[in-house]
């Protein structure tokens, strides 16, 4: 048998988040592989921390944690160090800022390692739309560094597209592969009982959306549209996930006097039993890359409601045939297409269609671009 490749996978941390449940989940999916997994954090910290199994040997950079240039470069040192020290054979960094580090890292570092960028959301913006230093010096970066990587992923073509169009990059440089979303875990969490009284039969309908509480969901847009939804027909509000807008968010729940009818239930480990029970589940994110959620919605059976944001939303629901596609931004386009579901509007998913979305069909195409056997 051949040694092991030594395979490390970077992220910035571990906290309840889309990106951070993949990123671990596609380590994890690469267990039993001839391979030696180490999970390099920025900083070893977040809910999801406890749930790395023996075989997956946590890094910790004890670095800051931060999506600005000044915080993310405080990896590039002790990143240096690792990759000096253990020589990874594979290095598989996700999220833009921390790209741009690894790739510097490596090169500082004289690596030989085969470095593969993840890129999980539209993060280019050309130089008019530049704010800050951030602005325009993060472009430049991204223009001169992810060139020199060995592939790009992108997880959706849309996304790919992008990216192709903006950084007129060599051909072949950019794989897409969707995120590993769906598996039988997911099946069974959604049978888990849920304890709030709201989701009791002969409760009003209940309208779920799921996500970390920035700007990039937007659920201050989705809070105005159950505004306008409550104007027509009674129902519940309930959205899951913490962050720093959640005071702001709670105000504007105040200032619509919604309280009794919206409920902002923090971070939960299994948000899928809320899913499964929920009437509508609604998308509002100004932009996205791939959203897992709304794929595990559709899986469960939940009629949704999404933007058709950049990018992800409209593969996902095949151009609408899955769920309806509304503008970013349109708390009353929101409203309407929650109304019609509420109604007996719905649209359900081929399950074949679903096929792309397993964790089997993801995690095989991440073996075969590693060479991980």
């Amino acid at each position: 048998m051949n040694q092991p490749k030594r395979v490390a996978f970077l992220l910035p941390h571990l906290k309840a988040g889309g990106l951070e449940r993949i990123g671990l989940n596609l380590v994890k999916g690469m267990i039993g592989c001839n391979v030696k997994l180490d999970l390099v954090l920025t900083s070893a910290e977040g809910e999801f921390l406890k749930d790395v199994p023996a075989e997956i040997r946590v890094i910790d950079l004890k670095s800051p944690i931060g999506y600005g240039i000044k915080t993310a470069s405080k990896i590039t040192i002790p990143l240096i160090n690792y990759l000096k020290t253990e020589n990874p054979d594979i290095v598989v960094s996700h999220l833009y800022i921390y790209n741009v580090f690894a790739a510097i890292a490596k090169l500082i570092a004289t690596s030989p390692a085969y470095l593969v960028l993840v890129e999980h959301a539209v993060i280019y913006r050309s130089k008019k739309e530049a704010k800050g230093i951030q602005g325009w010096l993060l472009p430049l970066l991204i223009r001169y560094l992810y060139p020199l990587a060995d592939v790009i992923v992108a997880v959706s073509y849309s996304l790919a597209r992008q990216f192709e169009a903006d950084l007129n990059l060599r051909s072949g440089l950019i794989k897409t592969i969707y995120n590993p979303a769906l598996d039988d875990s997911l099946y069974l969490k959604a049978k888990e009982p849920v304890e709030h009284p709201w989701f009791k039969d002969g409760e009003p309908p209940v309208i779920l959306g799921v996500g970390r509480l920035v700007d990039q969901k937007d659920f201050a847009t989705l809070i105005r549209a159950f505004k306008l939804v409550r104007r027509t027909q009674r129902a519940r509000l309930v959205i899951l996930g913490d962050g720093p807008e959640k005071r702001k968010l709670e105000a504007q729940v105040r200032e619509l006097g919604l309280e009794n009818d919206v409920a902002l239930l923090g971070f939960t480990p299994n948000p899928y039993a809320y899913m499964a029970r929920a009437k509508v589940f609604v998308l509002s994110s100004a932009w996205e890359g791939l959203p897992t959620v709304l794929i595990e919605a559709i899986a469960l059976g939940t009629p949704v409601v999404s933007t058709n944001c950049k990018s992800g939303p409209e593969e996902i629901l095949d151009g609408g045939n899955y769920g309806e596609l509304v503008s970013v931004g349109n708390s009353e386009a929101i409203a309407t297409a929650i109304l019609s579901i509420l109604s007996g509007n719905a649209k359900q998913v081929d399950r074949v269609w679903l096929d792309q979305f397993t964790w089997k069909t993801s995690l095989q195409k991440y073996r075969d671009l590693l060479g991980i056997t």
